[in-house]
């Protein structure tokens, strides 16, 4: 059963600024959807339509069967979102917050009482509810925000950079808390992120999206898989595009093989590492730091799009 239904979504600003251009995707009840690009590939323009904060240009979107431009406050009331940007009253107490949520959201109180504390316990954070949000640190106020999203209830829950700002090892704990969602809750989530580390670990699908469009979407392992088990790295002393062109011209890369700057980067195939250095040696393309590993999230984003994700955030 499809929860989200996408199709031909746009979004242009004024002055003919192209966020989102025309994009397709259904994501399935229960599923953990993961929209990955860097900072302006036009994630959270689409996470904007789809809880209806973001008026579309063109297309439909359906949440939980409700159109998102025609029946927004059903559609709205299908769904939660974590947004970027932290939405708790720093004033208030932990307890007030969720408690001012369930009443916005008509959520009985009993219920609501039940419902905050099991949620609060499960993410690590009852012993913090009596005290004001302001004293939180990042971690334990992205965990109130999202148990804040779920005493709803959502059918859909959008985490919309669940972890952006925070250091290394809160982020990974929150990660934990995250992946444990799917078990405890039955919600579908969609997760925007341009960690790469993020969508492998969460998403069962993965869109990757460059420039408001969605380049590739397939399962993290599937997308991998395109390039093989291993690949060849390494650094050419010259224009890494000519050294490409060199390589190909003597069958050593194949069509999937890139290259940005000076780093050039050749899918094996099942091919022998030794062979295949043989093979660059032979060419005398003049390399350096070379390496053989297996691929990631971001060699399919270069591949795709020929820019380095970093580069592109």
């Amino acid at each position: 059963m499809r929860t989200i239904e996408v199709r031909s979504l746009r979004k242009t600003y004024p002055g003919g600024v192209e966020a989102v251009k025309g994009i397709d995707f259904d994501v399935e009840s229960g599923e953990v959807f993961g929209m990955l690009g860097p900072n302006g590939a036009g994630k959270s323009t689409t996470i904007g339509m789809l809880t209806t904060t973001v008026a579309p240009s063109g297309g439909s979107a359906h949440l939980a069967g409700y159109d998102v431009a025609r029946q927004p406050l059903l559609a709205r009331s299908a769904s939660s979102v974590v947004f970027q940007e932290p939405v708790v009253d720093g004033a208030l107490s932990g307890r007030e917050n969720l408690d001012l949520h369930a009443r916005l959201w008509n959520v009985e109180s009993a219920r609501a009482k039940r419902r905050s504390e099991e949620l609060a316990h499960a993410f690590g954070i009852a012993e913090l509810l009596q005290r004001r949000v302001d004293s939180y640190s990042g971690g334990q106020r992205r965990r109130l925000e999202i148990v804040r999203a779920l005493i709803s209830d959502p059918q859909v829950l959008f985490l919309d950079e669940p972890t952006v700002g925070l250091d290394p090892r809160v982020r990974h704990g929150l990660l934990d808390v995250i992946a444990a969602l799917r078990s405890r809750e039955r919600v579908t989530i969609l997760v925007t992120t341009h960690y790469l580390d993020e969508a492998e670990r969460l998403a069962d699908r993965v869109a990757i999206v460059h420039r408001g469009e969605i380049v590739a979407l397939d399962r993290p392992a599937t997308l991998m898989a395109r390039l093989g088990e291993e690949i060849l790295e390494f650094r050419v002393h010259d224009d890494g595009q000519r050294a490409l062109q060199a390589l190909r011209s003597r069958g050593i890369a194949g069509a999937d093989a890139f290259a940005v700057g000076a780093r050039v980067t050749v899918p094996l195939h099942g091919r022998a590492a030794a062979e295949a250095l043989h093979a660059v040696e032979s060419a005398s393309v003049g390399r350096s730091d070379i390496q053989v590993r297996p691929p990631t999230l971001d060699d399919v984003y270069i591949q795709l799009t020929g820019t380095r994700f970093d580069e592109a955030a």
